[in-house]
This record gives structure tokens, C-alpha cells and sequence, in this order.
């Protein structure tokens, strides 16, 4: 049986981080999962050794190194094309579970609707890099902008965060418009932690790609 692929979206401060931490001490023993799967825990960019070294480059390039929009979508579908063909699909088709910390959304929202780069070539690029792999479910933690700027005030920026107010505002509204198109579960991210877990786990397990004939 094939396995299934989860993944967290939103925008910087939404919380993935902590909620992947917890979804990977709880789906094991959830009664989701079946037995002999194994869970894996990826992220986007760099959930291969290819994507590490692209990773570095997207969010931390040397000076006067940064690539240009095209160039940066470009290295964000490789990215996506060998962390699908070399860890996801491989895991899926053992059986296995895979949790990643973003996917085809994100390029949507920063790429898309940040950068103002062309959405047909972007779902372009989603197709091959993926070869028709989608998420059987994307959870949305919509957090509003004002909160997710005061909770990366502490916080050193990599060169996506350090866009600007405007820019993420345009991305947050292009995820909630891929949220209604891609009918994504929306877990409200503005509460304390555990709350926001617990909404994740009532989606989860009311979501009909988890129901045992």
C-alpha cells in the first residue's frame, strides 16, 4: 500500500517548525499510520544533499551572489525535482509516511504571488519537478502578517524573510487563495502551540485520506 505524503504550509512564524516536532511524536501512535511504516521528516528547500547545498544558496547566498527571480524559482524546482524523485516518492512507495515543511505551494505564494512571476510557468515547473506528485493533505497554518512580524522580531532573517512587509502580505494572500483552490485543511496558527496542535490532530483525523476501508 502506498504510503502518504503531509505537508505544513504558511507563511515565516506560523509555527511549522514546532508543529512538525509534535506531529512526529504523535503520528506513530496516532492509530493513523500503519504498522511497519516508518515516518519520515523532510523539508523544502534541502531535503536532499543537492537541495542542502541549494538551500544555502536561496536563503543565505555570498555577497552579490543572490539569483535573480527566474534564477531563484528555476533553483526552487530543482530542488523540488530531486527531493521528490530521490526521498519522497521512494519513501511512498515503500509503505512509508512522509511529513515535509513545505512543498509546490510555497513556490505559489513567494514565487507566484511575491515575486509577481508568471503562475502558468510556475504550475509548469510544479509539474515536472513533481511528476504529478500532490500531498494527500496540506495543513495551512494561517497566522496574520502583524503576528508573524512580531514573532521573528528576536529572529536573524534569511534573505526571503527580508523581503519586506509588502512582499509578505502578498504572500499571505496568495496561501489563502491557494488554501480554498487546493481545498487545504486551515488550522488557525495564532493560539498557543498545543491548541494549534490539537486542530491538527481533529483535521488529521477526520480527513478521508486516513479512513480505513
Amino acid at each position: 500500500m502506498r504510503g502518504r505524503f503531509l505537508v505544513l504550509e504558511g507563511i515565516d512564524g506560523c509555527g511549522k517548525t514546532t508543529q512538525l516536532r509534535q506531529l512526529a511524536e504523535w503520528l506513530p501512535d496516532s492509530g493513523l499510520m500503519p504498522d511497519g511504516a516508518t515516518l519520515h521528516l523532510t523539508r523544502e528547500p534541502g531535503g536532499s544533499p543537492l537541495g542542502r547545498a541549494l538551500r544555502e544558496l536561496l536563503l543565505h547566498p555570498p555577497d552579490d551572489a543572490a539569483p535573480c527571480p527566474e534564477a531563484e524559482l528555476l533553483m526552487y524546482a530543482a530542488d523540488r525535482a530531486q527531493h521528490v524523485q530521490r526521498r519522497i516518492r521512494p519513501a511512498l512507495e515503500r509503505g512509508d509516511w512522509v511529513l515535509s515543511d513545505r512543498f509546490s505551494g510555497s513556490t505559489l505564494a513567494y514565487q507566484g504571488d511575491g515575486r509577481g512571476l508568471d503562475r502558468a510557468l510556475i504550475l509548469d515547473l510544479e509539474r515536472i519537478a513533481t511528476n504529478g506528485l500532490m500531498p494527500d493533505v496540506t495543513l495551512w497554518l494561517d497566522l496574520p502578517l502583524e503576528a508573524s512580524i512580531a514573532r521573528r522580531e528576536e529572529r536573524a532573517e534569511d534573505r526571503i524573510e527580508a523581503e519586506g512587509q509588502a512582499f509578505l502580505s502578498r504572500v499571505a494572500t496568495g496561501f489563502q487563495v491557494l488554501a480554498a483552490e487546493r481545498n487545504w485543511a486551515v488550522i488557525p496558527a495564532d493560539q498557543r502551540p498545543e491548541e494549534v496542535h490539537k486542530a491538527i490532530r481533529r483535521a488529521l483525523e477526520g480527513h478521508v485520506a486516513f479512513r480505513r476501508p
